[in-house]
């Protein structure tokens, strides 16, 4: 597996190897021992799957608040997102800034997502189906979010939307942004 480190303490961008020959692909989605040698130690408990049919289709940016904060691992199966953190940790070098990469099935990416961050979708396709684990039950009293187009995190979605107005749900639409979130999640250095 390659490993890229991102100037985001904790946050990797992973690609594992793929063996593909005329009948398809095989790769290990998973393999915790292997987490453990690169420094990832939570536990998964959970698998999630969602499906979206249209482009455009925005989801985030969510968290789920202490004590049960989730790190997760995300991946594409079917279709591509722009996936995007941002750094919600107290004392972090990169507090309040965001990062982004392209998840595609066709790139197998994933990225490991530590506690702390804010996590945010956009799909990039059509009918994109997006895969995650987290090493926390869901919630439902714990869970939050920022506003996708906050201008204080300053994220442009533009490349993505291409001028369209994103797909959000209810919840999304009420998200509001970073100025005045006091964040619950502290940076461990």
């Amino acid at each position: 597996m390659q490993v890229h480190e991102t100037e985001f303490p904790g946050l990797l961008v992973l690609v594992p190897q793929v063996f593909q020959d005329e009948r398809g692909f095989f790769l290990e989605s998973y393999n915790a021992n292997h987490f453990r040698e690169l420094g990832i130690t939570c536990t998964f408990i959970q698998d999630n799957h969602a499906y979206s049919r249209d482009v455009g289709v925005l989801r985030g940016f969510h968290f789920q608040r202490p004590p049960q904060a989730q790190a997760k691992l995300v991946w594409v199966t079917r279709g591509a997102v722009l996936d995007v953190v941002v750094d919600l940790r107290i004392g972090s070098p990169t507090y309040g800034r965001w990062q982004h990469v392209i998840l595609s099935a066709a790139n197998f990416k994933r990225m490991f997502i530590p506690r702390g961050f804010g996590h945010a979708y956009v799909t990039i396709m059509p009918d994109t189906e997006f895969q995650y684990k987290v090493d926390a039950p869901y919630a439902p009293a714990l869970e939050g979010g920022l506003a996708w187009d906050d201008p204080d995190i300053g994220m442009d979605w533009d490349a993505a939307l291409h001028g369209q107005e994103p797909i959000l749900s209810e919840k999304d639409r009420r998200l509001s942004g970073l100025a005045g979130f006091e964040s619950p999640f502290t940076f461990e250095g």
